[in-house]
């Protein structure tokens, strides 16, 4: 670091310092006389240090704006503020040459994604209020790290900031928002008519990622980016009221929807409005008929937009094309084809093979019964296939998992081929399940497992726990009431539950791993709470109908994503392993940590030796489990793996009383077995030769 960057980062850190020190905020001159009195000899060593006429302030200045792209500090009203992002910074980046060098890579984030986070400021002025939307679905629309986005909203502020949210409705995470951002964040929403219950928007009020490029369409088409984002649909032509119009399609340069009964409508209506008409239009269709046709009727009308590509195939046949322009209503044999965009075919007379040239997950999704399906996320895949314009390098959608290391190995207390069996069993099957009696670390290994083969991204994991109470519509998805957007009544929708949004999140990101841990997992009624997905688990190259999203006619078939990872946990000693039924065992790998097998049985010892404690407490446990008959009863050692009971002699007989004996009480009830003279420590350390 030259002497003039040296300086330029001493004097940014005591700013972002006193800022903080300041929550009132501060005008930038005031600011800049205190960080000068820091450095009295500043002046001199400027001078020293630069060869040019700006002086040190001018550079102050110009380099908060580093600040400001990272969301560390935002200037409102002719004041600057430190953001809750800023104080974590600073706690972060605990010197001025590692904040320097942070601010400075998000400033580069910045100017590398301009045309990003202009699309997203956009697109966040256009919600309207009483609506908001979910950061990670922004992001992922205008192609930006959600973090990042996050982080930039707090320190632009654009009009409507505060209308992104996680995808629950809460404040971000990203934002680190302390107790006064948390009050004017839910001042803000408030004010629009989105009462936050216990923190949380209401999901109904949220702008769905389907819809998001509605705020207005105009937004980003009017982006001219080599990066702007392309959808991939396809549009089923093949049997169209017993008729293929595939070869019309192809001789024309259209694809088509039968619409005979639609009143014209314009590029661009809502799914509202659609519906609306739909339900007039086509009263004498069944509801379901109605909901599907409406899906559909959207995505040809408003979500389609020029140069997507578009995919249809006639049997076995399959043709690529671009869409060349918006929709319009044409006349048409028997109406069968009077919804038509433009399309420039790209392989009319050499059709690609269903079976040999699609890549496998294309294929499950084409297999299943839907004339309009969105297939952006092999949009990657579909350019390749349809040149002339060459696409970026294929998106890698083979599960990639990195190999263990020493290091995990050791923070873990677990031989390193142990584990690494652990990360080839999920290459095989990217399901697997810890089992064990309690204590024996099932959850603290799947978590720390988890980390690593996401690359340390909390945003990869989620964790959920089963429960006898626990249902399908709790982890996947299910109707859940909303309210209207007029605010005067209640409507059922489907809503996502935390396995959807996973996947979701998994799908925008093809070549990272994401992981869901099922803590406590036999707890709860599986085949109920899998339904449908237990087929999924199974068979990853193939898709399903869901059981909510298909009634609401979205025209999604679903797949399980090959880089979603299951890791399950499960007690024995609530329930063996044995009435689990046989479906879920065929589909899981199962791996036992058992407190007299490796490597749980050495976990204490090697603690102990860290930590340079004597080896009694590891003794004393194998004393008490050789005592124990019930193999599922046996006692893991996290019980004793606390440093914090080591710190008085106290401490390990409390645990002990209070911990471990209630087991054994509960599981010897009615046995007549005196459970503290035979598992006390007394006991055991009196057959041990262990000083009291």
């Amino acid at each position: 670091m030259t002497a003039w960057t040296e300086i330029t980062a001493r004097i940014q850190f005591a700013g972002a310092q006193i800022l903080a020190g300041h929550p009132e905020g501060m005008r930038g001159r005031e600011l800049w006389l205190l960080v000068k009195e820091r450095f009295p000899n500043l002046d001199q060593e400027w001078k020293q240090a630069s060869t040019g006429t700006t002086g040190p302030d001018k550079i102050f200045t110009w380099y908060s704006v580093d600040l400001v792209k990272c969301g560390w500090l935002t200037k409102t009203g002719g004041r600057w503020y430190l953001t809750p992002g800023g104080k974590v910074a600073l706690t972060r980046f605990p010197n001025p040459t590692l904040f320097f060098e942070a601010t400075r890579a998000g400033y580069r984030y910045w100017e590398k994604n301009k045309v990003g986070f202009e699309t997203a400021k956009r697109l966040t002025e256009a919600v309207p209020e009483g609506r908001w939307v979910a950061a990670d679905d922004l992001a992922a629309q205008v192609g930006l790290e959600a973090s990042s986005l996050v982080g930039w909203l707090q320190g632009e502020r654009p009009e409507g900031w505060q209308r992104v949210l996680d995808p629950d409705g809460g404040i971000p995470d990203d934002a680190h928002a302390d107790e006064p951002l948390r009050e004017l964040w839910h001042r803000l929403l408030d004010e629009d008519g989105l009462h936050a219950l216990l923190g949380i928007a209401e999901p109904g009020q949220r702008i769905s990622a389907v819809d998001l490029h509605q705020l207005p369409t105009e937004i980003l088409n009017s982006i001219d980016s080599p990066e702007r984002p392309r959808r991939a649909w396809l549009v089923r032509g093949s049997n169209v009221h017993g008729m293929s119009l595939v070869g019309g399609w192809l001789e024309e340069g259209y694809c088509s929807l039968p619409a005979s009964k639609l009143r014209e409508l314009p590029p661009g209506t809502t799914q509202e409005a659609i519906r609306a008409a739909v339900d007039e239009d086509y009263a004498h269709g069944s509801y379901n008929d109605r909901l599907k046709k409406t899906a559909e009727f959207h995505a040809f009308l408003s979500r389609m937009r020029e140069d997507d590509l578009v995919l249809s195939n006639d049997g076995g046949k399959v043709y690529l094309g671009r869409i060349k322009g918006g929709p319009a209503f044409r006349a048409s044999v028997e109406n069968r084809a009077n919804l038509q965009r433009p399309v420039e075919w790209s392989n009319p007379k050499a059709p690609l093979d269903f079976a040999d040239d699609l890549p496998d997950a294309i294929s499950a999704k084409l297999a299943t019964q839907h004339d309009v399906l969105d297939l952006t996320e092999f949009a990657e895949e579909l350019e390749a296939l349809v040149g002339p314009k060459p696409a970026r390098a294929a998106v890698v959608r083979d599960l990639v998992l990195p190999d263990v290391d020493t290091e995990l190995a050791e923070e873990l207390l677990v031989a390193r081929d142990w584990l690494q069996e652990c990360v080839e069993l999920l290459h095989d099957r990217p399901q697997l399940i810890f089992y064990g009696p309690p204590g024996t670390g099932k959850t603290y290994l799947a978590q720390h497992l988890a980390q690593f083969l996401v690359g340390g991204k909390p945003e990869n994991v989620k964790l959920v726990q089963f429960h006898p109470a626990y249902s399908y519509e709790d982890f996947f998805e299910g109707f859940r009431p909303v309210q209207t957007a007029d605010g005067q009544g209640v409507t059922f929708k489907p809503l996502p539950g935390p396995l959807l949004r996973l996947v979701d999140a998994a799908r925008q990101r093809p070549e990272e791993p994401y992981v869901l841990i099922i803590d406590e997992i036999n707890r709860g009624n599986l085949a109920k709470i899998f339904g449908e997905l237990y087929f999924l688990l199974e068979y990853r190259d193939k898709a399903v109908d869901l059981l909510y999203s298909s009634a609401e006619g979205t025209g999604q078939a679903f797949t399980l994503p090959e880089n979603l990872v299951i890791i399950g946990t499960m007690n024995t000693a609530d329930r063996s392993i044995a009435l689990v039924d046989a479906a879920m065992r065929r589909r899981f790998a199962f791996v036992e940590l058992h407190p007299e097998e490796a490597p749980t049985r050495e976990m204490l010892g090697r603690w102990l030796a860290v930590k340079g404690l004597p080896d009694d407490a590891a003794r004393l446990l194998a004393e008490l489990n050789a005592r124990i008959e019930d193999r599922d009863f046996k006692i893991g050692p996290s019980y004793l793996m606390r440093p914090r009971i080591y710190h008085d002699k106290s401490g390990f007989e409390r645990v002990w009383r209070t911990q471990i004996l209630p087991l054994l009480e509960e599981h010897h009830y009615g046995d007549g077995i005196d459970v503290a003279e035979r598992y006390g420590l007394p006991a055991l350390r009196h057959r041990l030769g262990i000083d009291q």
